[in-house]
């Protein structure tokens, strides 16, 4: 692919404005930016485009702007559901953060860190580690998942119960707006009751409204003690009950709640190396359970033994092991974090990002892993997910004996199986991983009404050209 695909005054304008290192055109050189993460969507671009600085994308968005040509805002390329990749016409260029690394400061009397979108999520967190601060957000890609895709899709993760989503932990924002405008809302405040939020327009609304560019991210201290445990339990409605008593007793001190099934456990087991479950029998549910504190006492330890002691005592929890050093806390997170790698390892995994109200768990999995084996016998059904906040990963293994392509006949009508229950519930078809262009046909029949009018009006207020990343979100 070369420059011609571009206007000529386009193409020269863009160039003198990025440089050789801040636009790329080669098709060789693109590909790997036109493919998500789980090379489910594929497209093409004119170029890449790599801007360093606010002003240089701001300048680059005008431009494109001004010659209608479509953009697709891009971080790390992680997403699940196509929502940082181009169509197939050729005509959108990708604007890429990458090259916007830097770290402003951390400020230790407001607890909070200002940086460029183009870090990555695990970068931030070290930073802030080094400072003796905590950044609360954790996800499975945070190795390249990039700030400002985090905000734009309002990442969920492992901590959520305790510290919200992404949007909880942005204090201020700067984008480009579609046509090439800069949002400036970097300010450092906890109350500011001064009209909308307009910070809170661009956190998940997935490129559509702009391209966020710079964040203040709320920090906390780090924590001083840390206690990590692992539970066998005989189903969800005991792991529900196991996370309310932990909830009465100190709801401060949950870190972390997370929910595994037999058979995704299972799975981890048998293609990850170095997992090994640390009980004699395996268990229909398993629960990791981390609390964390500030104090340096003993109290979170006699806190965790005091409430799995009851558990067990009382036939809640049927077996349990406390982590007794990093290196077993490090062996326990292994078990939960294969388990998207055990399942991708198993086969094609048909996958299912919903939540749904936490009372709704137990009727959930109970009628969806019904309804999924009388579609498919033979599918392993293997969810895990953050139980504590009603997310749940209910992804579904293809059949050791049934041919890939045959499977995926299924996909459909298995997805809208678990996707109706879910709504019966009360849920969400896309808890954490967003609408991207993998889901925006479910928009109407979800959120339609004044609720999708709503949304359409602000995007035609915003970008009344479809030009930020168009084909995303709305059907």
């Amino acid at each position: 692919m070369t420059h011609s695909q571009l206007p000529p005054s386009l193409y020269e304008a863009l160039f003198q404005l990025l440089g050789p290192l801040g636009m790329i055109t080669n098709a060789v050189d693109t590909d790997p930016f036109c493919t998500d993460w789980p090379s489910r969507h594929h497209g093409r671009c004119a170029a890449v485009l790599r801007p360093d600085t606010t002003e240089t994308c701001a300048q680059a968005v005008a431009l494109c702007y001004a010659h209608n040509v479509p953009m697709v805002p891009q971080g790390g390329n992680t997403s699940l559901v196509g929502g940082a990749t181009p169509d197939e016409s050729g005509k959108s260029v990708i604007i890429s953060t990458t090259r916007m690394t830097r770290l402003y400061g951390i400020d230790h009397t407001d607890l909070t860190m200002t940086i460029d979108a183009g870090v990555t999520l695990k970068m931030a967190q070290n930073a802030a580690t080094e400072e003796g601060l905590l950044l609360p957000l954790s996800i499975s890609s945070e190795g390249s998942a990039n700030i400002g895709g985090v905000l734009a899709t309002n990442a969920g993760g492992n901590h959520t119960i305790r510290y919200g989503n992404a949007r909880e932990l942005v204090l201020g924002l700067e984008a480009v707006l579609p046509n090439g405008n800069i949002l400036n809302v970097m300010r450092k405040l906890r109350k500011d009751n001064t009209g909308y939020a307009l910070r809170h327009l661009l956190i998940g609304s997935e490129g559509t409204l702009g391209i966020i560019t710079r964040a203040i991210l709320q920090l906390q201290p780090a924590p001083r003690t840390c206690e990590t445990a692992l539970c066998a339990l005989a189903d969800p409605k005991e792991a529900l009950e196991l996370y309310t008593l932990f909830r009465q007793q100190d709801p401060a001190a949950t870190y972390a709640f997370e929910f595994m099934s037999g058979t995704s456990m299972e799975l981890v087991n048998s293609f990850i190396e170095g997992a090994s479950l640390p009980f004699d029998k395996p268990a229909p549910v398993y629960i990791l359970i981390e609390l964390t504190s500030p104090r340096t006492d003993q109290s979170l330890r006699t806190l965790m033994e005091n409430i799995l002691g009851s558990a067990l005592e009382n036939g809640l929890v049927h077996d349990a092991i406390l982590a007794e050093s990093e290196k077993q806390r490090q062996s326990l997170w292994k078990l939960r974090e294969e388990q998207a790698e055990a399942q991708k390892r198993a086969g094609i995994s048909i996958k299912n990002d919903v939540s749904v109200p936490l009372t709704a768990i137990p009727t959930f999995l109970s009628r969806a892993t019904e309804a999924c084996k009388t579609l498919v016998p033979g599918i392993r059904v293997a969810p895990f997910g953050h139980i504590g906040d009603g997310n749940i990963h209910f992804n579904l293994v293809q059949p050791e004996r049934m041919d890939l392509s045959v499977f995926l006949t299924h996909a459909s009508e298995i997805m809208r199986a678990v996707t109706d229950i879910v709504h019966e519930l009360g849920g969400s078809f896309s808890a954490e991983h967003g609408v991207g262009q993998l889901k925006n046909y479910m928009m109407p029949s979800w959120r339609g009404g004044a609720e999708l009018e709503a949304m359409q009006h602000i995007k035609t207020a915003l970008d009344p050209k479809n030009l930020m990343n168009p084909g995303k979100l709305f059907p």
